[in-house]
């Protein structure tokens, strides 16, 4: 119904438009049915398991950081076993050196001493 068809109508018309505009925007303020999600993981649920996953990578890394720390700490200790044989055979060639010369020298004296005695 417009505005002109009310002008002329009795007082019934007017009642009943009433009651249907007042019906009309009661049906606008009902609650409509909500959409219901599908059953799925609790937001408890997916928070814990995003927990779960920060708290293992963060324990990977950690592990993977004693690793390295064990790895380097080989490493060097196998530089300062290396650097101890290196001198320890120095030292070796060094007395096996002198040894040398020493026996050479000895054998010197031997001779000179031998032909000191051919030779009266």
């Amino acid at each position: 119904m417009s505005k002109r068809d009310l002008k002329g109508s009795g007082l019934t018309d007017r009642l009943a438009a009433a009651a249907e505009a007042k019906a009309a925007l009661l049906a606008k303020l009902k609650p409509k049915a909500a959409v219901t999600a599908p059953p799925g993981a609790s937001r408890a649920a997916v928070k814990e398991a995003e927990l779960k996953a920060v708290r293992q990578a963060r324990a990977d890394d950690k592990e993977a950081a004693r690793i390295a720390a064990v790895d380097a700490h080989a490493e060097i200790q196998a530089g300062v076993v290396a650097a101890e044989e290196a001198a320890l055979a120095e030292k070796r060639g060094l007395r096996k050196e002198r040894k040398q010369l020493t026996k050479a020298e000895a054998q010197a004296k031997r001779d000179a001493r031998y032909a000191a005695r051919k030779a009266r």
